[in-house]
């Protein structure tokens, strides 16, 4: 688990170090994505929830994937010039964050009749059935949801 105040000194030294003066670092309260570059206000920020649960090298790495994006701009997405700037940068992932979400934050808790345990950030709109029970909608396998408080 990272510090948040040691990840922001370090953020704000890989931004200074790869970015024109101007860029600024933030945390945000994502709990699906650990970060993001927001190219109109030069601005890159990480989840406050995904950054305090992850170790630092994967902080690290976070950071460097959304300084290469700020460097080759929005348009580029993850093509083939973002992938070569991040590479350059000492960047090691893939395109996308492969680590957990954090789940624990998730007001809505679904179960279905096996047992089966589904969580979700937004109240849920319409009925669901559990895909790992059944590939398409089958009433015989609807998921209950719950609210729950989270502090």
């Amino acid at each position: 688990m990272s510090d948040l105040d040691d990840v922001r000194r370090l953020a704000e030294a890989l931004i200074a170090q790869h970015l024109p003066p101007g860029w600024e670092f933030g945390y945000d309260h994502a709990r699906r994505r650990a970060g993001a570059t927001h190219f109109t206000h030069h601005r890159i920020t990480l989840s406050r929830h995904l950054t305090a649960k992850y170790d630092d090298e994967t902080n690290r790495q976070t950071l460097l994937h959304e300084i290469a994006h700020a460097q080759v701009g929005h348009e580029v997405g993850h093509g083939r010039a973002w992938l070569i700037a991040a590479r350059r940068l000492g960047y090691t992932g893939g395109v996308r964050h492969q680590g957990e979400a954090a789940i624990e934050l998730a007001p809505w808790l679904g179960r279905c009749p096996a047992g089966h345990v589904l969580h979700r950030f937004r109240r849920p709109t319409r009925e669901l059935s559990c895909g790992r029970c059944s590939r398409s909608f089958d009433r015989a396998h609807l998921v209950v949801w719950t609210r729950r408080e989270i502090a």
